[in-house]
Order: structure tokens, then C-alpha cells, then sequence
């Protein structure tokens, strides 16, 4: 891929790095290297980076804060775009916001609490970015990203779309996107609502996740999906899961749906975590829990 990098290092005005660690880039503080590792430096630099991708055949994928994802530790042939870069806010007349994708999404809920909006202040504590939380429905306290999506922009193959909210198939922690897309910013209806009303709300909201989330070590938040009328942690407590342990990784005494990295971890201790509990749970209750995490990568390196 040599050729490539070059090509791409040539012409993008971000930062284009190889064989890059996506340990250093997720909030399990695993995973292999990625051939490619593109940061655009805005969206006309993101389509560049796109168009020639395309060109080469090579596969990419788009990553956030890592914050909901395992990558495996042989890494990831291809190419990551990470949109850190594309974090602009737009305020419009009737409560609506334009964010780009890379916006941190507690960022964006403080600027919108401080504007008066409300809609995403349950949410505050979230880890991740705004397209990150799109794309898989996001939510807290009663409160969902679909509640509030009105449209999103993509771009991807046939260049940038602007799709409506309705065709996007939103349901509990998952968004219905067009294969080889990424989201590039989402249009957002809030609503008028006093300060500081809004900034107590994110500041009880920070408060609970603190406490509830301290885990002991990194992790990636909820493993796995709560399964309709239930709830994972009670599902992986009830088969005696909590504290188990595989190589440096292990199950959260404090949260029986996180795992944490306890020290020198690789994302096959996790994954082995991961099969164990869906096995006993299948086993107990017959629910085939499904992971929240996002799953990619080789398990070999090249």
C-alpha cells in the first residue's frame, strides 16, 4: 500500500499515518494497527480522501472516540478516517442545529444547553462523537438520538446525500445506513428550555454515570444490548459471570455488562469474555444476547 499512502500524503491536507495502533484510538486501549489511518482535515478534504480510496479499491471504515468499539488485534486491513477534524455547530432560527459528525457529543450537549435547547441533556456523559451516536441510536435517560434527528448528510460512494430521519429505520440502538457511507453531520430539532435547568440535568446526568460506570480500568461501556423486557447485567449476574476473568481482561464487579481492561489486555481476552457470557446466558435463559459493541478487524496481522 506503499503507493497509496504516498498518493494520499501527497494530496490531503490532514494527517495520513500507516501502520497506526487502534489501541491508541479506543477506549479499551486494544487492538492492532491499521494500514491507513486518515484524519481529513475538513469534509472537502474527506471526500478527496474518499474519492481516491475508491480509485485503489482499498476498503476503509470510519471510527469516532473509539468508545464503542473492539477492534481485534490483528488490526484492520484498509483504511480508518477518523473525523475529529469535521466538529462544526450551526445554530438556526426554531430551536434547530446543523453539528458536523466529529463533534464530540458532550460538547455538543453543553453548547446546546448553554443556547437554551434541550433534547440531549439526559444524554450528557456519553462518550463518542455526534455520528457515532447517530449511527447507533444513541441513548440515556429516556431520551434517543431519533427523538430529536431530523435529517443527517452522507457521503460516501455517489458523493454527499441528505436523507430524512423516516428512512433511516431507527430502532433501540441501531440506525439504518446506506453501505459504503458515513455520516458527515446530522440536522437536529430541539427545543427552547431554561439554562439552567438544562445544565442541572447535565450535571445529575455526570454525576450518575460516574458513579455507576466506575468500573476499574478501561472499557468500552455497555457490552451488550438490553434484551427486550430485560436487562443484560442482570442476565450475566444471574449465570455467575461477574469478576470473570480471561487473560488481562475482566468482567466488571462493579457492572456485570462491561468488561475493563485490567491490565494488559489483548482483544482476544475480550472476546473470549464475550463468547463465554452469551454461551452461559443462552444456556440459562435461551436469549442470545447481541453485543453493543462494535465488532472489526483480523484477528491475524498481515
Amino acid at each position: 500500500m506503499p503507493l497509496l499512502f504516498d498518493t494520499l500524503r501527497g494530496t490531503l491536507r490532514g494527517a495520513v499515518r500507516e501502520n497506526e495502533p487502534m489501541s491508541a484510538h479506543t477506549t479499551w486501549r486494544v487492538g492492532g494497527p491499521a494500514d491507513l489511518f486518515i484524519v481529513p482535515a475538513d469534509r472537502e478534504d474527506l471526500g478527496t480522501a474518499l474519492d481516491l480510496l475508491n480509485q485503489a479499491n482499498c476498503p476503509w471504515m470510519v471510527v469516532g472516540r473509539g468508545s464503542n468499539l473492539l477492534v481485534k488485534d490483528g488490526g484492520i486491513r484498509g483504511a480508518v478516517l477518523c473525523l475529529g477534524s469535521l466538529d462544526r455547530v450551526t445554530f438556526l432560527p426554531e430551536a434547530k442545529v446543523v453539528a458536523e459528525a466529529g463533534i464530540p457529543l458532550m460538547r455538543l450537549i453543553r453548547l446546546c444547553a448553554e443556547k437554551g435547547l434541550g433534547g440531549l441533556e439526559a444524554m450528557a456523559g456519553i462518550p463518542g462523537t455526534l455520528g457515532g451516536a447517530v449511527a447507533m441510536n444513541a441513548g440515556a435517560g429516556g431520551q434517543e438520538l431519533s427523538d430529536v434527528v431530523e435529517a443527517i448528510t452522507l457521503t460516501g460512494l455517489a458523493g454527499e446525500q441528505t436523507l430524512p430521519a423516516a428512512e433511516l429505520d431507527f430502532a433501540y440502538r441501531r440506525c439504518r445506513l446506506p453501505e459504503r457511507s458515513l455520516v458527515v453531520d446530522a440536522a437536529l430539532q430541539l427545543r427552547p428550555d431554561d439554562p439552567e435547568a438544562l445544565g442541572a440535568v447535565i450535571a445529575e446526568r455526570i454525576t450518575h454515570r460516574r458513579q455507576a460506570h466506575r468500573v476499574g480500568g478501561p472499557n468500552a461501556g455497555s457490552v451488550f444490548k438490553n434484551p427486550p423486557g430485560g436487562q443484560a447485567w442482570r442476565l450475566i449476574d444471574a449465570v455467575g459471570m461477574r469478576g470473570a476473568v480471561s487473560g488481562g481482561a475482566r468482567v466488571s464487579e462493579q457492572h456485570a455488562n462491561f468488561i475493563v481492561n485490567a491490565g494488559g489486555a489483548k482483544a482476544k481476552d475480550i472476546l473470549d469474555l464475550i463468547a463465554r457470557i452469551r454461551d452461559a446466558v443462552r444456556k440459562d435463559s435461551g436469549i442470545d444476547l447481541e453485543p453493543e459493541v462494535r465488532i472489526v478487524g483480523c484477528d491475524q496481522p498481515r
